[in-house]
């Protein structure tokens, strides 16, 4: 967030600066939902709703996972949140109590650590690399001296795009079930992957909890609207939390995702543009000496190994920043023991900004001395 204050005080100075650091979509809405938003103004008062979200907007989301992903979701298991920050909120509190050990892969997305953190709950960060492709393995939890209450997977992941394999995915949700921990997965970037559809967690098992957002395939993120599976033993804790928090999910933005379903089309052609931009980083990144890649599968970043030049991510991304007018996240913000030697880079943007970027990036790096 520093960074994109920086960004906001740079252009409003009259500096030009090529933002690749903020995690969304460069797109609006489709059209459907914003024809669908301006019908719901004219037509609805927009009043409260049920505090798990309109029936329509449920079975649609439902219906999305039988038809598109092969899995059969019944409504009632479908709960409307305000973003996935809100799902998050629910899953945690209804899922795990106070002092409770929750596992997640070291780097992730920070909104987990610190949202277990402010619940009370012990977070058991997993080192993840190269080897693992930066994902948590079964083997990890297995050499835990106890099983964790809970264990959060994001696949494809932020900040490293990567993602698990429909195998590996389905070995995490059987070690939950057996060992009685409660696996949480994060599947927001579903619908943004390379090479293979991302698997769900609800293909193999209804005791976990299932993550799902418009913010990224859908290209909603202002309109704060995710969901949850959620199985049936929290149905009544997550109803009775999400009543007391938030009363409702923002009702013109369900109102208006109902058409999202209408648009995959339109969305699809938004991911064949960030897959350009990915080949147009993984092509010219390695040239101006940026070759230590996680392999983005999913999603819409590149973590990238800057050890050669810096241990201090943040203070490296400032620099960037000021002289070459390129913003980029830190990777502290997402690993705080190794994330100095790290940055994020994301690749929703404009292809030809990108393209800029890189150029300004290489020329930067070119003045930047090597670390001994």
């Amino acid at each position: 967030m520093r960074v994109i204050d920086a960004v906001v005080a740079l252009r409003a100075a009259g500096r030009d600066v090529i933002d690749l650091s903020a995690g969304q979509p460069s797109t609006p809405a489709p059209a459907p939902v914003l024809a669908a938003a301006r019908g719901a103004l004219a037509a609805d008062k927009i009043g409260y709703t049920n505090a798990l979200g309109i029936p329509p907007l449920r079975a649609a989301i439902a219906r999305h996972y039988r038809e598109r992903v092969g899995i059969d979701v019944q409504p009632h298991n479908v709960a409307v949140t305000t973003g996935s920050s809100g799902a998050f909120l629910y899953a945690f509190l209804s899922a795990f109590d106070t002092g409770d050990v929750v596992a997640m892969a070291r780097p992730g997305y920070p909104a987990y650590r610190n949202m277990l953190a402010a619940l009370g709950c012990e977070v058991r960060e997993l080192p993840c690399g190269p080897r693992t492709r930066f994902q948590p393995s079964v083997e990890q939890l297995a050499d835990l001296a106890e099983p964790p209450a809970g264990l959060v997977v994001a696949s494809p992941a932020n900040p490293t795009g990567t993602m698990v394999s429909p195998d590996e995915l389905a070995g995490l949700a059987r070690w939950c079930d057996a060992h009685g921990t409660r696996f949480v997965s994060d599947e927001i970037y579903h619908g943004i992957t390379y090479a293979q559809p991302a698997a769900s967690a609800w293909a193999t098992s209804r005791d976990s909890v299932v993550v799902g957002s418009f913010s990224k395939y859908f290209s909603m993120t202002g309109w704060r609207i995710g969901w949850l599976l959620v199985p049936d033993a929290l149905l009544d804790p997550v109803d009775r939390i999400a009543g007391n928090f938030a009363i409702c999910p923002p009702a013109l933005s369900q109102l208006a995702a109902v058409a999202a379903f209408g648009a995959y089309d339109e969305l699809d052609a938004n991911v064949a543009r960030y897959r350009a931009n990915r080949d147009l980083l993984l092509r010219r990144l390695p040239e101006i000496g940026l070759d230590k890649i996680a392999p983005p599968d999913g999603a819409f970043y590149i973590y990238a190994d800057v050890s050669r030049w810096t241990d201090d991510s943040l203070s490296w991304v400032s620099g960037l920043l000021q002289d070459a007018g390129v913003a980029v996240a830190p990777g502290i913000d997402f690993d705080p023991l190794d994330g100095g030697r790290f940055i994020r880079l994301c690749f929703a943007g404009d292809g030809a900004d990108i393209d800029r970027a890189v150029d300004r990036l290489g020329e930067w790096l070119a003045r930047q001395p090597a670390r001994s």
